[in-house]
């Protein structure tokens, strides 16, 4: 059953901070990474770019939900501020011009950097003669023949603003002197930049044109002033309302039905590429039904994804000294890749760590899994998957050969809805058995389990991540992958796809721990452990956000027995640190970086009475309540070891990460020794694991520290 909110409890929000304004602390730690002049010229500006692609999901998901709250609970309160909807919407609207002026600031100066380098937004008025002949021809040829202008007035009605979709906009005026508003989409189907032959340097955004020639496309009325527009929407979209539907579709049936949903619902911001006058504004807010602190002026481009085609359009002698070094994800030195990885992993537990590992042994196994004739089955559990997914395909390929494949697809899976119903009715016209999970819990776990025949009896490899099987992500994002012959953990696995199959989420198991039953009471036990151990007692945990309640006042509990908690947290954290008698002994790190810190680890006390698990979820609400998630425990020596280099290199970090001080704010960690940005740590040395050989037994940890300490004199 759901968890219920606890009623009428009196709550302490002394050491306790909004969800919203943690988060936009974050995206304005990614924001100033654009201001490092130690990162490459056009990683700033894809900084830049990812804090804004951030700050739209924020607005479609976050504040769209607040709206709804707003709407439907106002009286509602949030238990870590006491606010309502209305107050947590008024802070963040508080804060957002700030962002908004750092981020012009920011781009500013690195376009104007960019173009030293030869890499030049460029608007009309720089273009050669011979640049404004190719942009003229190019826009009669391509651009014009899909153009669709529309003028609003009595005949004409005000145009649906699609979410996140730009337009040229302006203030038009009749022969007669009417004032109307003219709308002047930029097509989908046109690339985000043009650029200029002979210097792909040199490039012009496809608005910038239509703002050009938009003057000449409205027949009669006369364009007095205009300026690009974005409308984001609510895209918060809540499928459990849809189940409760008596219907007899298929869930998939409904999410797609759900998706057309998306573009038509309510405005939640307005944003302008420039002040328009009074009058503008009186008529296009009249017909969006937006507040003024719902608007905002803009100058950088209102869609940063242009960047991301930059990338790919810049020759390599002009891209490669603005970006950082290409990295290779190296093959793990403890895995022989002429051997079956399968043969490997029951011989002992091998670890991968995204993105320093490559994929490449984890799909190897899949491979082996889909054709060796032992292997009776594969389970796989999936949230994302890449557009050209080779798991996918090696599981559509399992099935061919005869394997019983069972995929628990989750179609809820935010703004990946449309890409995970396709390969579920790819993966079904394969003969894969595609399940959908339980309906008021999201399927976030990460497991693979391969069941093999051996004699008379199964055994398993199992496979346990910590990000999602996505080929793509695993080269962006920092993520933990053990696979793992334990006959019990596999016997588990085993009960948890049952368990699935029939909607039963309060399945026991002898190791692995599942959420929404089994991760949080565990962990508050975990905690309770060091609890008892006063100050001998620590605990160390790494995720991407801690929003649950019930998790941080345990932790407070802790940190007043005198427990030293060091939390590694990249994004939002629901506690303030550092409060005397309160969370004095909590310390709380964030590293933003090249890759996307995603991995989750947990650990808690020391030496010989550590226990460490990796896990799919993060210390939120929504994980430990609302989510099928899965922990699974560290029983390999060498895998702890690894586990506790990554945790110990990342709290030694004095580069990328900052310390989120009492009061909300974060701040860089004081540089007093050599510089340590653990991403660059992690790029330049390997983990220190056995060769595929068997290996001697000398102190393993002492050896990892030794050997990092080493590195750095």
């Amino acid at each position: 059953m759901p968890v219920l909110p606890q009623e009428h409890e009196q709550k302490n929000y002394s050491y306790t901070q909004s969800r919203e304004l943690s988060w936009l602390r974050f995206n304005r730690r990614v924001l100033e990474e654009a201001g490092d002049e130690t990162v490459p010229l056009l990683e700033r500006l894809k900084f830049i770019s990812i804090f804004t692609s951030n700050l739209d999901e924020f607005f479609m998901v976050r504040v769209g939900n607040l709206f709804d709250l707003s709407l439907v609970s106002p009286e509602e309160t949030d238990n870590k501020t006491g606010l309502t909807p209305a107050g947590q919407l008024s802070e963040i609207y508080s804060v957002i011009p700030g962002l908004i002026e750092i981020k012009n600031r920011l781009y500013a100066d690195v376009a104007a950097l960019l173009r030293r380098e030869g890499v030049c937004d460029l608007a009309m008025e720089e273009l050669s003669a011979e640049e404004r002949k190719f942009v003229s021809t190019y826009y009669k040829a391509k651009i014009l023949p899909v153009l669709s202008p529309q003028i609003v007035d009595a005949r004409h009605p005000f145009p649906h603003l699609a979410n996140k979709a730009l337009y040229a906009a302006g203030l038009m005026r009749s022969r007669k002197g009417t004032a109307s508003l003219g709308f002047l989409p930029v097509p989908a189907g046109l690339p985000a930049i043009l650029s200029m032959p002979g210097d792909p340097g040199r490039f012009i955004r496809m608005e910038t044109i239509l703002l050009h020639y938009a003057p000449s496309l409205f027949g009669e009325y006369k364009l007095e002033s205009s300026c690009v527009l974005c409308v984001t929407r609510n895209a918060d979209l809540n499928l459990d309302a849809e189940l409760l539907e008596e219907s007899g579709e298929d869930i998939r049936s409904r999410m797609s039905k759900i998706l057309k949903k998306r573009a038509s619902q309510s405005a939640v911001r307005l944003e302008l590429s420039k002040k328009m006058s009074g009058e503008f504004m009186r008529l296009l807010k009249g017909r969006i039904g937006l507040e003024n602190r719902q608007i905002y002026v803009d100058q950088s481009p209102l869609d940063m994804h242009y960047v991301f085609d930059l990338f790919k359009t810049l020759p390599p002698e002009k891209a490669g000294p603005l970006s950082f070094p290409p990295y290779r994800p190296r093959w793990p030195e403890d895995l022989d890749r002429s051997a079956s990885i399968i043969d490997q992993v029951r011989v002992r537990d091998k670890l991968l760590f995204f993105p320093f590992d490559g994929v490449d042994p984890f799909l190897q196994l899949l491979e082996e899994a889909a054709a060796r004739p032992d292997v009776v089955s594969i389970r796989i559990t999936i949230y994302r998957l890449a557009s050209s997914s080779k798991v996918a395909h090696i599981l559509c390929k399992a099935a061919e050969n005869g394997k019983e494949v069972t995929v628990l697809m989750e179609l809820r899976a935010r703004f990946d809805e449309a890409n995970n119903i396709s390969w579920s009715r790819l993966l079904e016209d394969s003969g894969c058995k595609v399940i959908y999970g339980v309906e008021e819990y999201k399927c976030h776990s990460k497991i693979c389990l391969i069941t093999l025949r051996k004699g008379d009896r199964l055994g398993y490899v199992t496979q346990i991540g910590t990000g999602n099987y996505n080929e793509h992500t695993n080269e962006q994002y920092t993520d933990l992958s053990l696979m793992t012959a334990n006959e019990e953990i596999g016997q588990d696995g085993a009960a948890f796809f049952q368990n699935m199959l029939v909607g039963n989420l309060e399945g026991t198991y002898r190791h692995l721990l599942t959420a929404p039953a089994g991760i949080k009471p565990r962990l508050l036990e975990l905690i309770d452990r060091e609890i008892a151990k006063g100050p001998e007692g620590y605990i160390c945990v790494k995720a991407n956000a801690m929003t649950e309640r019930e998790v941080i006042d345990k932790l407070v509990e802790a940190s007043q027995a005198g427990v030293q908690v060091q939390l590694i947290l990249r994004g939002i954290c629901c506690m303030r640190p550092g409060i005397a008698a309160q969370t004095e002994n909590i310390h709380v790190t964030s590293i933003v970086g090249r890759y996307l810190e995603h991995s989750r680890i947990y650990r808690f006390g020391r030496g010989k009475d550590i226990q460490l698990f990796i896990a799919s979820a993060d210390l939120m609400t929504r994980n430990l309540n609302h989510r099928v998630e899965i922990a699974c425990p560290v029983y390999d020596p060498e895998v702890k070891e690894m586990l506790l280099k990554i945790l110990h290199t990342q709290l030694e970090d004095n580069v990328k990460a900052s310390s989120l001080l009492p009061d909300g704010s974060y701040c860089r960690k004081v540089n007093t020794l050599e510089p340590s940005s653990s991403q660059e740590v992690f790029m330049a040395e390997t983990l220190h694991r056995p060769s595929a050989a068997p290996p001697e037994k000398p102190d393993a940890l002492h050896r990892l520290l030794g050997g990092l300490r080493g590195r750095r004199k």
